[in-house]
């Protein structure tokens, strides 16, 4: 094998607030069918990247059952496959058996690593959304000689503060990195996607990677450009990191555009997104309106659905209404309920002549007013919303609240509604 992906999956997205209360950030569902996972991996398979670490921690269940033996992917082999690495115990310095960071996680692998034998490492974060052929980047890595190459894309100058800001030369070579500076010397962001010459890395880990001393961003990186030959990569198409409540929903909901005026092409033969897709019927219609959606397989619509994302088997019952929101697996829209800019995990349950996430009041949520105040509205996996009320904006309803935990009719903008 010559190179070998290890797809850090472990983040929590805390960003993403109750969405990822019960599974880790790579596993949240994307663009109906998919999760995010997803494009990272058949990345790695359009490349022909069969040798695939995954590396997991926070709330990994989903996660492993989403990617199994990875034969959505083409990873169910004899020989490379996908493989599912969870912190463990026995580490030197290690006794709680946790990664402390990117590179630790790698570090504490390095037993797999060597089994593999690589010649290349190709890092990967397991949360953003894009189509990259790595191919393209490893040819250059080569070309280079170099010993550690950096993804990197142009941002605008007023967000580079978000990101790792890279400073380079005329041939790319990297002269500089800071990670999120108040002051950015360039607008060349990192996006955490990285080629190593794997011995070189094992090395670098061997001689200095522990707790204190264990990420890519703040330790390894900085210290590799002192010492080491690195260098950028420039990718100019389409990479989005979703984050957050507002860019998730953007990213979203831009593919209900007509496929040719889309950023995000997931319809091009020649680079399948892949999935592991659930066995359900055909979508079927009633006498509703529907425009401008994505809508999967086993959804029963028989209201008005507008500018929306339904993941299989959510079911609009008749004279109800979505617009504007992202709908998740097997949630029910009851008769006579309007839903307009909502996030909605699923199995949940929004009942008859409720409406949720409407009016002119645009309040922060009053616990998390930097995670929710754009006026999008989420509801947590398997909550009940009760009939004939009215729940405002930037309103949080956490994971299995039923109808006892709600208190009035009326749920203001910026409130939040958790298990009593």
């Amino acid at each position: 094998m010559r190179e070998l992906a290890l797809i850090l999956a472990g983040g929590r997205g805390s960003r993403l607030d109750i969405l990822s209360e019960n599974r880790a950030k790579p596993s949240i569902p994307f663009a109906g069918k998919f999760r995010i996972i997803d494009f990272c991996l058949s990345n790695c398979i359009n490349s022909g990247i069969y040798d695939v670490g995954i590396l997991t921690q926070y709330l990994p269940e989903s996660l492993n059952k989403h990617i199994g033996i990875g034969t959505p992917w083409d990873l169910d082999r004899k020989f490379g496959g996908v493989t599912l690495l969870q912190p463990k115990m026995g580490i030197e310095e290690n006794q709680d058996g946790w990664y402390h960071g990117t590179a630790h996680a790698i570090y504490q692998n390095l037993e797999y690593i060597r089994e593999r034998n690589p010649k290349y490492i190709v890092v990967l974060s397991g949360d953003h959304v894009y189509k990259m052929n790595y191919r393209k980047m490893i040819k250059q890595h080569e070309e280079t000689g170099a010993d550690l190459t950096i993804a990197a894309q142009r941002v605008p100058m007023n967000e580079a503060d978000r990101f790792g800001i890279l400073d380079v030369d005329s041939k790319l070579k990297v002269i500089n990195f800071v990670e999120k500076p108040k002051n950015p010397p360039t607008n060349l962001a990192s996006m955490g996607i990285y080629v190593f010459t794997a011995n070189v890395l094992i090395e670098i880990l061997e001689k200095y990677c522990n707790k204190e001393f264990s990420d890519f961003g703040h330790n390894i990186i900085p210290m590799m450009i002192k010492n080491n030959s690195v260098f950028a990569h420039e990718f100019e198409g389409y990479w989005q990191d979703v984050g957050t409540f507002d860019s998730y929903m953007e990213t979203t909901l831009e593919l209900t555009k007509y496929y040719k005026d889309l950023k995000l092409d997931m319809y091009d033969p020649e680079w399948r997104i892949y999935t592991r897709s659930e066995d359900l019927p055909a979508v079927k219609f009633g006498d509703g309106k529907i425009a401008r959606n994505l809508i999967c397989n086993g959804c029963i619509i028989g209201g008005e659905v507008t500018d929306s994302v339904l993941s299989p088997g959510v079911k609009v019952e008749k004279n109800a209404i979505v617009r504007n929101s992202i709908i998740f697996n097997d949630t029910v829209i009851k008769q006579g309920a309007v839903i307009e800019n909502c996030i909605i995990d699923k199995n949940v349950i929004i009942g008859e002549n409720t409406k949720l996430g409407t009016g002119n009041d645009y309040s922060a949520n009053k616990e998390v007013p930097d995670v929710l105040s754009s006026g999008i509205t989420v509801v947590a996996k398997g909550a009940h919303v009760p009939a004939n009320i009215t729940v405002g904006r930037n309103v949080r309803i956490f994971s299995n609240v039923r109808e006892k935990d709600y208190d009035s009719k009326v749920i203001e903008s910026g409130s939040t509604i958790n298990r009593k």
